[in-house]
């Protein structure tokens, strides 16, 4: 086998023995391995159920930073990983198949970036997580959907701010605020997809049910919501609620752990406004238990960085780390 060929390309058709009990496998490779298997929430319920840790993209981040396994296994999508590998740099860093990138993070390049922010050089630029080491190291400082109001109300009221790549959360953290921060034109294309006219015709049929959403969602839908939170913002708000029907909108993965923390509950999938009626988003759907045995197995794709832009993208993952301490704000 061609290691080196195998880290451009991942595992694609390679066949594993079928009678291979998946679940024993990967745990007994872990203990070999000294290997930590870190899961988004998003990731199908397979990959959740066998990972040492699921979270959202804080919590994730504050468990590779702590974490003393010699190998990081990144259930999710390449940011994530790449994220991991900025705080780790002498761990070796797992994706299980490369080409699990991110629509949002796609939708902003850094030479474009890096234009945008030239135009404006007496703003800060704050970026939310899901970006490219590329766009972390043009920025001040990062932050995700649990944290990323509590940052900005940190600041000067005074202080201009360029927000990338979300424009729908930036939009939100905008309302809640009452700031004015320039938005790059990004989006999430799962997020981007739910149906205001399905939503509403499934909350008619089900007038108990609560709306539940990601602050990506278009503010059309936040509108409506009942609830507007980050993934473990939403997962906490279900099993605390005293409502037992939630319509969810964000990525169907979380509505399995959902499902496990408050198992006489019911949950919905916010109807997407295409065909096939699926929210799931298709790269963090490439990762497969098959291949995160594979992965684990050959050490392959790893994640290999320029030290020079692992040390530029560090300096604000390590500012918003240090402000989630002081302000208490766990994923």
């Amino acid at each position: 086998m061609d290691l080196n060929k195998l880290n451009e390309v991942g595992f694609l058709d390679m066949d594993i023995d079928p009678s291979i009990d998946l679940f024993f496998e990967i745990n007994k490779l872990k203990k070999e391995k000294n290997a930590i298997v870190l899961a988004h929430y998003y990731q199908e319920p397979d990959i959740q159920d066998i990972a040492d840790y699921i979270g959202d993209s804080l919590g994730l981040a504050q468990k590779a930073e702590k974490t003393d396994a010699d190998i990081i296994v990144f259930a999710g999508v390449h940011f994530m990983a790449e994220t991991a590998k900025i705080l780790n740099p002498k761990k070796k860093v797992l994706l299980p198949d490369l080409k699990a990138g991110c629509s949002l993070s796609d939708s902003c390049p850094p030479h474009l970036f890096k234009l945008f922010k030239d135009k404006h050089p007496d703003h800060l630029v704050i970026s939310y997580i899901n970006c490219s080491a590329g766009i972390k190291a043009l920025s001040d400082i990062i932050c995700t959907s649990s944290n990323a109001r509590l940052i900005v109300e940190s600041l000067p009221k005074d202080q201009n701010i360029i927000f990338a790549p979300d424009k729908n959360l930036g939009a939100y953290i905008n309302k809640e605020t009452g700031r004015s921060m320039l938005l790059w034109n990004g989006v999430c294309m799962v997020h981007e997809l739910f149906s205001l006219e399905k939503i509403i015709r499934l909350k008619s049929r089900h007038p108990d049910a609560k709306l539940i959403a990601h602050p990506e969602c278009e503010d059309a839908v936040l509108n409506i919501a009942d609830f507007i939170g980050s993934t473990t913002q939403l997962l906490k708000f279900t099993e605390e609620d005293d409502s037992n029907l939630f319509i969810v909108a964000t990525e169907a993965g979380i509505l399995h752990r959902m499902q496990q923390n408050a198992p006489a509950k019911t949950f919905i999938a916010a109807p997407p406004d295409n065909a096939c009626a699926c929210n799931d988003c298709p790269h963090m759907k490439l990762n497969t238990l098959e291949k995160l045995y594979l992965c684990m197995k050959y050490e392959q794709p790893e994640i290999i960085m320029d030290e020079d832009l692992r040390v530029a993208s560090r300096i604000p993952i390590d500012r918003m780390m240090e402000l989630s301490r002081k302000l208490g704000i766990r994923g």
